[in-house]
């Protein structure tokens, strides 16, 4: 997966990760909602805490081991909300804008493409996307983002 020269980095990445998450979510699991009731809690999304993967998962109908590698959560206001990764589930901001490079450059190569694929938009993009000539255009938005600019249907609350 990662280089052997890399793992270095990537055990400082992991290590403030952890850091971050016990900061943001105390050990309690019963202090998640109240961390985010406060303020305190993350905006951004982390990896889910020990103590929080069994309501992730009853939350998505999914197995616990699936959380343990792939799901994150967040604070939205007062709510603990929570993002399993999927094939084409993005738990990042939602991509709002109308000019990508990937779509242009498959218009180049496919001028008036009436589909341009995922591949080369990327999947965080809201829009529908097809090729007028060589210029890639956003045909119509597909994805509903939420105010934190997240797409709404990818996160769900939590309950404890």
């Amino acid at each position: 997966m990662f280089p052997p020269e890399r793992l270095g980095q990537c055990a400082f990445v992991v290590a403030l990760l952890i850091g971050a998450l016990q900061c943001a979510f105390p050990a309690s699991a019963a202090s998640g909602p109240a961390t985010c009731a406060t303020g305190a809690g993350p905006r951004a999304p982390v990896p889910v805490p020990k103590e929080f993967e069994a309501d992730v998962a009853g939350a998505f109908g999914v197995p616990v081991d699936l959380v343990r590698g792939g799901a994150f959560m967040r604070c939205a206001g007062a709510k603990l909300l929570a993002c399993v990764v999927g094939a084409n589930l993005n738990c990042g901001k939602a991509n709002t804008r109308r000019s990508l490079p990937g779509a242009s450059e498959f218009c180049r190569a496919n001028p008036d493409a009436q589909i341009i694929p995922m591949a080369a938009t990327g999947h965080d993009t809201i829009y529908t996307w097809r090729c007028v000539g060589r210029r890639a255009v956003a045909v119509k938005a597909v994805v509903a983002v939420d105010p934190d600019g997240y797409d709404a249907g990818n996160w769900k609350e939590v309950d404890q």
